[in-house]
């Protein structure tokens, strides 16, 4: 099919093309196909394919021509790739398609073409790595952590101090000169943020059973706009304190946490899940600031539609609902064209240095999981591939080979702490 392909854009990975098939090639394809439906139609009075070509064109002729649209648009864009030697990165759109009796066929084609990611330089980076050191305090800040899941609330019969759970009625007129209507129950720990500040200062100066009441002035900030800079007449009545109670630091502890002896052994457990926990957030720093520079020293164009792909991602992992979308996609368009960027060129330098997992890494790592988990390696396979984790599994040894190549042939120090 001889068609006439004009470039009308071309701008960074975009393409705008306008196509125009003769109209022999138009007249060759209505005829194949008015002949297709002659041979397979039923017409009354008409044994199967016996109709008269005329009374089926007639009778089918939108269906026909809908028909030849849509093979010749396809027919044209297999014959654009080829010859424009394109390699596209999505979905290809067409538009402003003029389709008349008699005349060429033209339609525009708005495509996205694979960028390629040249690579010029991928070493001599210099990259500082955080330590990781964990320090007695994080350590003990974590144990308190501990302390705090497994603490207890006991009710106390003394004025409540912050930190305390109270159930309180509050009560506060719709507007001036109301009468003060009957308190609606909160339950609210003090210091927590639930309750404006001149409010926790009032329940704070009664005991169990009191009542006050006193004018309460909003805060400027307060989320709803009426309300903020208001002053109001409150009334609160504590009907209950309780305190948090936590359990001792000490070997009974250690036991009640977990299988762990001693709380030596406990705190040594907390260490080494920080260490790991710190190890992991300093390779992860090291591998995007190496990207980054990689990034910086070797651009190229990521398609937009790519980057719309990450934000849905998003979209899907948060939780935004489509109406959101807009809002969202603003704030995050920079971080999903980074991750983009950085996936694209994770993908080059796997190819180019032949880094992507193979088969038998995957059943190195599915076997390592096994014996984890003390299970059989095939079980352990049906059930990654069964819920479609395999391509992932393969992802993250893929990533994990770029990074390693990349920290071998790049300058990585490791710094000192403050």
């Amino acid at each position: 099919m001889d068609i006439q392909i004009t470039t009308k854009k071309s701008e960074g990975v975009e393409r705008l093309l306008e196509v125009s098939v003769p109209v022999v090639a138009v007249r060759d394809e209505e005829e194949k196909t008015a002949k297709r439906y002659a041979a397979s139609v039923r017409l009354p009075g008409f044994r199967p394919g016996k109709a008269p070509a005329a009374m089926v064109r007639k009778r089918f002729k939108d269906a026909i021509r809908q028909q030849v649209l849509e093979t010749l648009v396809q027919e044209a864009f297999k014959e654009v790739m080829e010859r424009e030697k394109l390699d596209v990165a999505a979905q290809p759109h067409v538009h402003d398609v003029k389709f008349e009796d008699d005349k060429p066929l033209t339609f525009e084609l708005h495509l996205e073409v694979r960028p390629k990611v040249e690579l010029a330089r991928t070493h001599g980076f210099k990259v500082t790595r955080n330590p990781g050191t964990v320090s007695d305090a994080q350590v003990a800040e974590q144990l308190e952590t501990l302390r705090d899941q497994k603490a207890t609330w006991a009710p106390v019969e003394e004025q409540p101090r912050e930190g305390d759970m109270v159930k309180v009625l509050l009560a506060t007129p719709q507007n001036d000169g109301d009468e003060m209507p009957e308190g609606s129950p909160y339950n609210l720990v003090l210091g927590g943020g639930q309750a404006i500040a001149g409010i926790e200062e009032l329940v704070m100066e009664l005991a169990p059973g009191e009542t006050k009441e006193r004018v309460v002035r909003w805060p400027d900030d307060f989320p709803d706009e009426a309300q903020r800079g208001q002053s109001k007449n409150v009334r609160v009545t504590l009907e209950e304190v309780k305190r948090k109670s936590a359990p001792a630091l000490d070997d009974a502890f250690a036991r009640e946490v977990g299988d762990f002896d001693s709380l030596a052994a406990l705190e040594a457990a907390v260490r080494k899940d920080l260490e790991e926990h710190a190890k992991r957030d300093a390779d992860a720093a090291v591998r995007s600031a190496l990207l980054d520079q990689i990034a910086e020293a070797n651009p190229f164009d990521v398609p937009p539609s790519w980057v719309n792909r990450m934000i849905d991602a998003y979209m899907q992992a948060y939780q935004i609902p489509e109406e959101q979308r807009r809002q969202f996609a603003g704030e995050f368009a920079a971080v999903a064209e980074k991750q983009v960027r950085r996936d694209m060129l994770i993908d080059a330098l796997a190819d180019q240095q032949q880094l992507t997992a193979s088969e038998k890494d995957v059943d190195e790592r599915v076997a390592k999981v096994a014996e984890q988990r003390g299970t059989d390696p095939g079980q352990v396979y049906a059930s990654l591939q069964k819920a479609g984790r395999l391509p992932e599994i393969e992802r993250s040894i893929t990533e994990e080979k770029v990074f390693e190549w990349l920290t071998s042939r790049n300058d990585v120090t490791t710094g000192t702490d403050l």
